[in-house]
This record gives structure tokens, sequence and C-alpha cells, in this order.
């Protein structure tokens, strides 16, 4: 059995919420009455809030991470244009000295 995303666990919820404002007479015996579908929306109101706020910190992220993708290719170009010339023109005793750990 899949696991429901948020968006449809919120969405049957509210659901759930107007059932039970519709029902009320019959569920009130069981303490499932106007003031617990309220608290109950008041639940889904949070979570909807907090499920916007957190597909924003998504969108946000995967910005960021294609930001921070070209800023490491750039750099590993440069490493590695640097790299070939250390490798030829120094000495492969002082490799270290740049953090080239290779042996030829």
């Amino acid at each position: 059995m899949a696991t429901k995303t948020y968006s449809k666990t919120i969405t049957d919820t509210q659901v759930m919420v107007q059932g039970i404002k519709d029902n009320q007479e019959v569920l009130s015996k069981r303490q499932i009455d106007g003031a617990f579908a309220d608290e109950l929306q008041t639940d889904v109101d949070t979570c909807i809030a907090l499920n916007n706020e957190q597909e924003t910190l998504k969108a946000k992220l995967k910005s960021k991470t294609e930001e921070l993708d070209k800023a490491m290719a750039a750099m590993n170009k440069k490493s590695s244009e640097a790299r070939k010339i250390i490798k030829l023109d120094m000495p492969q005793s002082t490799w270290r000295e740049f953090g080239i750990e290779d042996k030829r």
C-alpha cells in the first residue's frame, strides 16, 4: 500500500472536517463535535501553511543546488588546468604542496 502525499492527506482531512460538521448530531455522542471539527480544521490550516512553506524551500534548494553545480564545474575546470600545469612544471616531490597525491 502506497503512502499518501501530504496534499492528499490534507484534502482527505478537509473532507472529513466537513463530514463531521454535517453530522454533528450523531458524532457528538462520542465527543466528535463542532469544537473537535474546529480543532481539526486548525490542524489542517497549519499543515497547509507548513506544506506551502516546505514547497517554497524545496524550490529554493533546487535553485541553490543548480547554482552550486555551476560554481563547482567552474572550480573543477580551473583546478584541473592548474593540476596539469603543476604536474608538467613542478618536480613530483613538490606535488603534495599543491594537494596532488598522484605518483605520476
